[in-house]
């Protein structure tokens, strides 16, 4: 008796463990049933400059058989993209919620993960049903290209949730023109930009490759370093717009040319680089409905290189500007780069008032990352900042519309010539009082003689600008040499280094030669300052040039023009190089 009460008693002690386990898991399994995820839509979006968008649909269905809530839900991707992450919104139809980047993913370490935290906890009750979206932000070191024209996108196949998805629709939106579409994924490979899975498990970790062609530029590889817009309204209404872009770029080849987007109803449109040169083809619209601009630029981006250049335009008043009376409203939601297609890092827009306008509320502005006003004496300036602006702005409901109220005194418009003609009247004044002044006795001038030059000054510059002269020439036949491949490419380096070093001294000692000759005056400065205008002169032709050449092979100029082209330039050129040739010849016969 005692035996089999023992025998009990250790059978009881076995089993009550494994009762707990179970009661344990039916316990969590009954919870984890308490919602489900009926379907999730995954758009992949690659912008212009590479970067890429992750837009996540989700319906979520609650199956809870009594009152329950949940106050936010994860969601993730393979960790290797954790890496590439820049930002992540999450939103419905009427608000955004907050989010929580690179949290823990249930215990899966092989996975980055957000949370989305929900404004109020959602009601999971049998039968309610709920539409959220969450949008990733990824940089565009997952897009890159491997020969010309053909293209590679690492990016998740799936999204990944804690619960199972009972149907996932996938869609990759690509430029129209792109063909040969092949993606290469753990459960398939499809070549096609959508496809669709039923009974997405959970923690589902597919990454994919996404291999297509495109002949155009609609992709370019390139990052918006920083965009400064700068909107002026002058005192009749009249506005005024300036888009700054500084790009870095990040494709094997040269970029020629650019798209960028401006604020609606934008016109009057001009492209000028850093220095205030305007570009020699004028912008051309690709897309009315977005305002889509296509800057054709007059000196290429080379690989991994960066370049500034600005675009010009002029606003309709009436779509913009509201006054009334002295209060002016202006409309500023449209400026905040809602349409464009293309990552920025650093943006701010800068809004100019007119002479003699103030800002009213300027506390009720704080719509971006941060804003600052500035005022001098005459005039306010508004600017606002943010950072890493990109398509999804578009997507996301807007709060409110931004509006700046300024009040402005008709007045002012009088202020300029106003004091123009206070100016005019004291220069008038001043001119009579000093024309009736008292005669001084007229001094006895005495002419200024040129200061003489040495003939070995002389000679050293005539013989140090014709070995300037030969070392261009010699760098001329040694880059010829090393485009037909007759030099070997280490000897090009080491003679081509050797070459500009032995330039780069001579110019600085002709520097020095031509400032005596400016001092001494006299015919010497006039022969420096013909040598210094035919100087330019070839400077100037030698960059058209080039970009005649690089316009040609590209296409947009034709053989007829371009031959003309060079012919002009090439007879400017040898102009420019006879007057060199008779300078130095006048300043050998002073030697002799």
């Amino acid at each position: 008796m005692k035996k089999k009460s023992l025998t009990l008693i250790i059978l009881t002690l076995i089993l009550l463990p494994t009762s707990f386990l179970f009661v344990s898991q039916s316990v969590k399994a009954e919870h984890s049933d308490d919602y489900f995820i009926t379907n999730v839509n995954h758009e992949i979006t690659i912008l212009y400059n590479g970067y890429i968008i992750i837009n996540d649909a989700i319906n979520l269905v609650g199956n809870a058989s009594q009152e329950a809530t949940i106050k936010s839900i994860k969601i993730g991707f393979p960790f290797q993209y954790g890496a590439n992450f820049l930002d992540c919104q999450a939103y419905d139809v009427s608000q955004t919620f907050n989010v929580n980047v690179n949290v823990p993913f249930e215990g899966h370490m092989s996975f980055y993960a957000v949370e989305v935290v929900f404004p109020e906890p959602l009601n999971i009750t049998k039968g309610k049903e709920y539409t959220f979206n969450v949008g990733f932000i990824l940089s565009n070191n997952l897009f890159y290209m491997i020969e010309t024209g053909k293209f590679v996108l690492d990016f998740p196949a799936y999204p990944s949730l804690t619960k199972p998805v009972a149907n996932c629709s996938v869609k990759l939106n690509l430029p129209e023109s792109a063909t040969n579409i092949t993606i290469a994924k753990d459960d398939g490979n499809v070549n096609t930009a959508q496809y669709f899975k039923e009974n997405l498990s959970a923690f589902a970790y597919y990454p994919a490759n996404l291999i297509f062609s495109l002949s155009e530029d609609k992709l370019q590889l390139f990052d918006v370093e920083e965009l400064k817009r700068e909107i002026t309204i002058s005192g009749l209404g009249e506005i005024s717009g300036s888009d700054s872009y500084y790009i870095i770029s990040k494709m094997s080849k040269e970029i020629a040319a650019i798209e960028v987007v401006l604020p609606p109803n934008a016109s009057i449109v001009g492209a000028y680089d850093q220095f205030g040169r305007k570009f020699e083809s004028t912008p051309s619209l690709v897309d009315a409905e977005t305002n889509r601009y296509r800057i054709a630029l007059t000196l290429p981006v080379e690989s991994y290189k960066s370049t500034r250049f600005t675009v010009k335009y002029s606003l309709p008043s009436q779509n913009y500007l509201n006054a009334q009376g002295e209060n002016s409203e202006f409309n500023c939601s449209s400026l905040l780069f809602r349409n464009i297609d293309y990552y920025v890092k650093q943006s701010s827009v800068s809004i100019l008032l007119p002479e003699g306008a103030r800002l009213r509320a300027p506390e009720t502005v704080a719509y971006a990352d941060s804003f600052s006003l500035s005022r001098n004496v005459f005039q306010e300036a508004l600017t606002l900042n943010m950072q890493g602006v990109s398509p999804l702005n578009n997507i996301l409901p807007l709060k409110s519309n931004l509006q700046i109220i300024y009040t402005y005194n008709p007045l002012w418009l009088s202020f300029r010539p106003t004091l123009w003609i206070w100016a005019l009247s004291l220069l008038g004044c001043a001119i009579v009082l000093f024309w009736k002044r008292p005669k001084a006795a007229v001094p006895v001038t005495v002419p200024t003689i040129a200061v003489q030059l040495s003939p070995e000054t002389i000679k050293s510059f005539v013989n140090s600008y014709e070995e300037k002269k030969r070392i261009i020439s010699e760098l001329e036949s040694l880059e010829t040499g090393a485009r037909k491949g007759k030099i070997p490419r280490r000897r090009y380096k080491v003679r081509k280094r050797t070459l500009e070093t032995r330039l780069s001294a001579l110019s600085r000692k002709l520097a020095g030669y031509k400032e005596k000759m400016r001092v001494a005056g006299g015919k010497y400065a006039d022969l420096m300052r013909q040598l210094e205008v035919a100087e330019t002169e070839i400077n100037e032709v030698e960059a058209n040039i080039r970009s005649i050449k690089m316009r040609h092979r590209r296409g947009d100029l034709s053989l007829e023009a371009y031959r003309k082209l060079l012919s002009d330039y090439e007879h400017r050129k040898e102009r420019a190089e006879t007057t060199i040739n008779a300078v130095l010849l006048r300043l050998r016969e002073d030697i002799r």
